[in-house]
């Protein structure tokens, strides 16, 4: 059965939500890979059962972080990766060794704000429709194809905490749905990542 590896920074929310819509399923988060030593999601990762990683990109080439990673997707079998508040940016080699098997979540309705603190960069401008975007990771930030996104909107005197806290329950709700769909495509030899 397709295995599932997730990516992150932070605090894992996202890499949480996908590890919990694994487990009814066929399906298995096989490893978590963070390029930070005391991310929050290293300790879900504890809780849920799930093998993690720490890889350090500091004082080394990105390509040989990366190629730290690869060899960990690799012994662990990954045939999809999900970037979960990864806050790197992949290089061009790597995202075309796994074309179209990584994918991202990011809290904006790209192609509107692109890049970091998107829903941040959203709220100040004054804008009243929020959202969530799950898409491919191309050779671009925040630039593959769109696969699925949610809108929702700004509530009178809502507080940016609360607002984001609802954008936070959109992204795990489309890309757990989004996740497991994919999942299940390959699981029937579908489509490998060839289409948007």
């Amino acid at each position: 059965m397709p295995r599932l590896a997730v990516l992150a920074s932070g605090s894992g929310s996202n890499f949480e939500a996908l590890a919990r819509a694994l487990e009814p399923t066929e399906h298995e988060c096989v490893l978590l890979v963070c390029d930070r030593a005391g991310a929050g999601a290293f300790e879900r990762a504890v809780r849920l059962g799930v093998p993690a990683r720490h890889v350090s990109y500091a004082g080394r080439p990105r390509a040989e972080a990366e190629a730290e990673i690869e060899s960990l997707l690799a012994g662990a079998g990954a045939d999809l990766v999900a970037l979960a508040g990864f806050l790197r940016l992949l290089s061009p080699d790597f995202v075309r060794r796994r074309a179209g098997r990584i994918l991202n979540v990011h809290p904006a309705l790209l192609p509107a704000y692109p890049g970091l603190d998107a829903l941040r960069r959203a709220w100040d401008a004054g804008e009243e429709v929020f959202g969530a975007t799950i898409h491919r990771v191309d050779e671009g930030m925040d630039t593959g194809p769109v696969l699925r996104q949610g809108k929702l909107r700004r509530r009178p005197g809502e507080s940016f905490e609360d607002l984001e806290a609802r954008v936070h329950a959109l992204e795990h709700d489309l890309y757990c749905r989004t996740v497991l769909e994919l999942l299940g495509e390959l699981s029937r030899g579908g489509p490998r990542g060839d289409r948007p």
